[in-house]
């Protein structure tokens, strides 16, 4: 039913549909971005209701702008992938003043330089809230919205645009009564959740019996990752703008003007809080200032951005790997809370090493709800002095996992407990040794040991392994917990009837496991000792070594001394070697696996180049080559790949996000490249 009195403003119904549409939509903007509602629910519905009905009488007059069309689609079987016109860069961050004030000198140095700023004048800055939630890019084309896709690398991201049309704050169609529409306009900006609707989500998750989120970050990425629309369109999601990809000529001179200019074409803009600061001292104050007022926001943050504002001083500056120069992250620094250390558990890792796990009273902190904490060691923990019962300092940063920082020792009581190291697994019985050497005790159970064996078996069925496609962390617990294997050579036995009978396996799933289990009979021969696991030996040495040896009878019979001649092997991976043949059980292993066919090719030795011994460690997140690919290319050259940085290294190829290796790197005056580099690299 129509508003009354509404209807007799329209002749035909089609004038009718344009009305109402124009109405929901200026209610949507009202409500989601101005978060000033101008009706109520019930109006809206009937609003609401009254389109569909009107639609429904004239189907030729649905358009892909309708609001009737944001309510989902049918699922997805995959997301497809998207090339971005203009690369979507992250920031570097900051973290202490001195790094703001360093990057303000840096910037006023060049434009300085540059003959862009004048040497009795500071930079203008536009500052903004840095949201903690998920890039998105949007994709507008004579005004309409046509395609939605995540960050990605940078370079390609996901192409997300069925479930963007469900999020009310997004226009389907921007506004062209303030400013004339460029033929193309890409959006760039955050997907979030106010904490508001993030708890009344997961209440309703918890209510259907289903899975809640741990913060909203985590809650949205979800959202916006669900194959199936509806799904989507039933979760609170929102959108703010904070730049632009590819608009053709920017209508305007500075930053804050092209937000504004996109915030008159119904864009969703965070002006709430962004500030003209100019000068360090300017720029540290706003982040004092919306620290304090940090707590107070109905939404989740990291941090504040600060950019250039002048967009030709932008343009001046440029870009550094992936990042631009004129704008930077400030960071907010790890959150910590106290709560009690109710206990001091144990857990067995892949290569039996033993790590206390703290069992903390439930503390929200970082974001999320903590009730544990790593503890990494015994030697860790007496030098912290932690002890059971204690109230401890618990801190989190971003997805770090917790830590315990140290106990509040005037709130220690007199019955706390010092903590013990198990002498024996938990999980087998074994015994635990720990060498004078190292600060990481290990049981010695081996393949024997039930947690050792499921995370054992991960490793071998990995990407860099014999990259069996399909068996996951789950199926494989589930085999380990039902007996069915006990050591890697069990895997060959499987047979696509059985498979089907467990969790979330049906008989496709399970026939196209079979085949890919039986695909991985044959792997390259460093590939196979890789996935056995043996305690120091990564990928690259592993394929040192089957090139050296040519088989793996060679290389279980090899002594220290024959081990000691394969480049780059030295005293503690030899030893680790010989002690890992020197079990039975490891022999039996690999006995039972070539009685179940498994035999791996010969390893063809690298090229020789102008990389041949070259040390190249890769930090980061490449544009478009994953890191595996990249360290293929680089061993097929001839070169090596390390996880460390050291004054040996020749080459650190640094892409987003790079971290502490980058820094060393810089420390020690070591060549660094990014993708483009070391492809040219490659190529010469």
């Amino acid at each position: 039913m129509p508003l009354e009195g509404q209807n007799d403003l329209f002749a035909e119904p089609v004038d009718r549909i344009d009305w109402l549409r124009a109405e929901i939509e200026r209610h949507n903007h009202a409500y989601y971005v101005l978060d000033h509602p101008t009706i109520s629910d019930a109006q809206y519905d009937q609003l609401m209701r009254e389109l569909q009905s009107l639609e429904a009488a004239h189907p030729d007059r649905i358009t892909m702008d309708s609001p009737t069309q944001r309510v989902g689609a049918a699922p997805l079987s995959s997301f497809g992938s998207v090339t971005h016109t203009v690369p979507m860069l992250s920031l570097g961050n900051a973290f202490e003043d001195g790094e703001v004030e360093a990057f303000d000198k840096r910037v006023a140095d060049m434009l300085r330089a540059a003959g862009k700023l004048q040497l009795d004048r500071s930079v203008e800055y536009f500052c903004e809230l840095k949201l903690d939630g998920l890039a998105l890019s949007l994709r507008y084309e004579k005004g309409l919205l046509v395609q939605a896709a995540t960050r990605g690398d940078g370079q390609t991201g996901e192409d997300v645009t069925a479930n963007i049309r469900t999020i009310k704050s997004i226009p389907l169609r921007l506004k062209d009564d303030m400013y004339a529409i460029p033929d193309v306009v890409e959006v760039r900006g955050e997907v979030f959740m106010n904490l508001s609707d993030f708890r009344k989500l997961n209440e309703a998750q918890e209510k259907k019996g289903e899975k809640v989120f741990v913060n909203p970050r985590n809650a949205a990425a979800g959202s916006l990752r669900q194959l199936d629309s509806r799904i989507t369109a039933q979760r609170p999601l929102r959108f703010f703008a904070y730049g632009w990809g590819e608009v053709g000529e920017a209508p305007f001179s500075t930053h804050s003007e092209m937000l504004d200019w996109l915030a008159g074409l119904g864009m969703p803009v965070n002006d709430s809080q962004h500030v003209i600061a100019q000068g360090p001292s300017e720029l540290l104050a706003y982040y004092r200032m919306v620290g304090e007022r940090r707590p107070a926001l109905p939404y989740d943050i990291d941090g504040v951005v600060y950019k250039v504002n002048q967009l030709e001083a932008q343009r001046v500056l440029g870009f550094v790997a992936r990042a631009p120069r004129f704008a930077i992250a400030h960071k907010f620094p790890a959150q910590e809370a106290t709560t009690t250390l109710l206990d001091i558990e144990v857990q067995v890792g892949r290569t039996g090493a033993i790590t206390p796990v703290a069992r903390l009273a439930p503390v929200f902190v970082g974001g999320v709800t903590v009730t544990n904490a790593t503890l990494h060691n015994e030697d860790e923990i007496n030098r912290k002095d932690v002890r059971i019962g204690d109230v401890v300092v618990v801190r989190r940063a971003g997805d770090v996992i917790p830590e315990v920082v140290g106990p509040v020792l005037e709130k220690r009581g007199a019955d706390v407990k010092r903590f013990v190291m198990v002498t024996a697994c938990p999980v087998c019985g074994s015994a635990i040794e720990k060498l004078e050497d190292e600060a990481i005790a290990r049981c010695t159970g081996g393949l024997f040991c039930g947690a050792q064996r499921k995370q054992s078996l991960i490793h071998a069925v990995g990407r860099k392994a014999l990259d069996v496609e399909g068996l996951g962390e789950k199926l494989v617990e589930q085999l380990v917990d039902r007996g069915r294997i006990h050591s890697l050579a069990d895997l060959y036995g499987l047979n696509s009837l059985e498979l089907a009978g467990y969790d979330r396996m049906g008989m496709k799933s399970a026939e196209k496991l079979v085949e890919a289990i039986q695909k991985s009979k044959h792997p390259l021969l460093g590939r196979l000792i890789f996935a056995l696991g043996i305690r120091h030996v990564g990928e690259t040495t592993a394929r040192d070594l089957a090139i050296h040896f040519g088989s793996i009878e060679a290389l279980m019979s090899a002594d220290l001394d024959r081990l000691l001649d394969v480049p780059d092997v030295g005293p503690v991976v030899a030893g680790s070697i010989v002690r890992f043949f020197a079990e039975p059980h490891n022999i039996e292993v690999v006995r039972a696996l070539q009685a179940q066919g498994v035999s791996p090719r010969t390893e063809d030795a690298p090229q020789s180049s102008g990389l041949s011994g070259k040390t190249f460690v890769l930090t980061g997140t490449l544009p478009v080559w994953s890191r595996d690919e990249a360290s293929e290319k680089i061993i097929a050259a001839g070169g090596k790949v390390s996880g460390s940085v050291s004054r040996k290294t020749h080459y650190v190829v640094a892409g987003e996000d790079a971290g502490s290796k980058l820094v060393k790197a810089q420390e020690l005056g070591v060549a660094v490249l990014d993708e483009a580099g070391l492809r040219k690299l490659l190529d010469s």
